[in-house]
């Protein structure tokens, strides 16, 4: 009889949320008193685990990040009643049109209890670059050797203007090598999760060297704003404007999950 009560209760729950999503997807559609056009929001079980931590009173800050899954924007409702006919919609309309017509809040979390509702609507934080490696290396040679061009001062010391550098793929190799593992595991450093430093992965690689350096950069979502960001900073910039390099490679790698979502590595270097 308990296991009969238990499953009734979730199932009531089940139809409950489903009203709750039907609502807020028929309020957001074309033709919905929102009078919106953007796709139907998509459930997460992440916002359903943090609209069911607002019902227990955390504090919605609090709420995402226990959840672990970043948000650019979140938005939330709590309504008292009934979670269909015409005054409902209309109710929910007055507080969440403003929201749901945009399409960049496109995550959708739920929680209902007797006649208690929270409504969850996010944007996810899903950074995008959009390049190939072929396209990468083609801005950031052009970007690169353009500043390099230029003299500069990197901090307080001056540089004089640089030969321009070529594409290496060996050097590519590590630089992607290293983007994704910081992307894998949230980290952001010079020195790899295995001990490894910048010179030693460009052998383990097959880059025999005269010399070698590296830049990384975190959080940027195109070439422009990467080297924008080395050329700001008087480390990364002095590898940047260093005459003695004659090659160079970058790569990215992206992973929302991670605290800064995209990883560049940019590697310098000459052969032997």
């Amino acid at each position: 009889m308990a296991l009969a009560l238990a499953c009734a209760s979730h199932a009531t729950v089940q139809a409950q949320s489903a009203d709750l999503e039907r609502l807020v997807n028929t309020l957001r559609a074309s033709g919905g008193l929102c009078a919106g056009s953007a796709p139907p929001l998509v459930r997460r079980d992440t916002l359903d685990a943090v609209a069911a931590k607002l019902a227990r009173g955390t504090a919605l800050e609090d709420a995402v990040r226990s959840v672990g899954d970043r948000m650019n924007e979140v938005q939330v409702m709590r309504f008292t009643g009934p979670r269909r006919g015409p005054r409902v919609e209309a109710m929910v309309a007055s507080r969440l049109c403003a929201y749901l017509v945009q399409p960049r809040l496109s995550a959708l979390g739920l929680f209902a209890q007797g006649d208690e509702s929270w409504v969850v609507l996010a944007e996810p934080f899903a950074p995008v670059v959009g390049l190939s490696a072929q396209q990468v290396q083609a801005r950031m040679l052009a970007l690169v050797n353009a500043a390099r061009a230029q003299p500069r001062s990197c901090g307080a010391t001056a540089h004089a203007a640089a030969p321009p550098v070529r594409w290496s793929p060996v050097l590519e190799l590590a630089a992607s090598a290293h983007a994704a593992d910081m992307a894998a595991q949230d980290y952001f450093s010079h020195d790899a999760k295995d001990g490894s430093t910048p010179a030693q992965r460009v052998t383990r690689a097959g880059y025999s060297y005269r010399m070698t350096g590296e830049n990384i950069a975190g959080g940027q979502l195109t070439p422009e704003d990467a080297v924008t960001g080395w050329l700001k900073s008087p480390g990364h910039c002095a590898n940047l404007m260093n005459p003695g390099y004659q090659e160079m490679a970058v790569a990215y790698a992206v992973n929302a999950r991670a605290r800064l979502g995209v990883y560049w590595v940019q590697q310098f270097g000459t052969p032997r």
